[in-house]
């Protein structure tokens, strides 16, 4: 049976992913983003143009009700803790923790329209194993695993709420941690499987949350990092 899904973000690296493989297994497939960037669109595909962070912006109103939604939209402030400045802080909070709050207050009675309904968040690595240069990303982040948590506890038992924290993924928001061969090289090194994150992965990880195969998983946060978060190779 064909669902209905809203991807905040669904325009471009795991997002866009996502997309494309719910789209292809027959969903409705609604992406909000301020750019089109490399989505197809088509019968199963629509596109609204909005800025999450701007609030002089109305999001799409829909009637139908909603069995999942998923918000992709982050970013990746890496600097030295001296380096960071006070509106560093803002805004990685307004666009990674923020805006969830925004979309998922917006369209809370969409998905309790839908018989059973899902949201996945994203977080990651970064949150639950310290790393240098990540303080600023790492708050916000970690007040989206605590928004996932309490959010799964208050509307059990009719949505489900998780997140997935990934390691370093090949996305257009990483392009400058991958900008040649050495830094994917080093990058992969760090990683006891040897290899960056696959969108398409993540992506499907994500799809398996939304879907009924889940339907006992709630309030969870999805470790998917190549191992680095929890092995250590001597």
């Amino acid at each position: 049976m064909s669902k209905n899904y809203l991807i905040a973000g669904g325009s471009s690296g795991i997002g866009l992913a996502l997309t494309n493989i719910l789209s292809e297994a027959g969903n409705k497939v609604i992406v909000i983003s301020r750019n089109i960037d490399q989505l197809q669109i088509n019968d199963n595909i629509k596109h609204h143009k909005v800025d999450i962070l701007n609030n002089s912006e109305t999001f799409p109103s829909f009637d139908f009700g909603l069995d999942g939604f998923v918000y992709c939209p982050g970013s990746i402030n890496l600097k030295p803790f001296k380096s960071l400045k006070e509106q560093d802080y803002v805004d990685d909070f307004k666009i990674n923790a923020l805006g969830v709050v925004k979309v998922t207050n917006h369209y809370l009675n969409n998905l309790k329209k839908a018989e059973k309904s899902s949201i996945v968040l994203f977080s990651t690595v970064a949150v639950q194993t310290g790393m240098p240069y990540h303080a600023s990303i790492a708050m916000a982040k970690g007040a989206v695993e605590g928004l996932t948590r309490s959010l799964a506890a208050e509307f059990a038992p009719k949505i489900r709420v998780n997140a997935i924290a990934p390691s370093l993924t090949d996305t257009p928001l990483a392009n400058k941690l991958l900008s040649n061969d050495e830094k994917r090289a080093a990058s992969s090194k760090r990683h006891p499987l040897n290899s960056i994150g696959d969108p398409v992965e993540i992506a499907k990880a994500a799809s398996f949350l939304l879907s009924n195969d889940s339907n006992w998983i709630t309030g969870q946060v999805m470790h998917i990092d190549g191992g680095i978060s929890s092995l250590r190779l001597l």
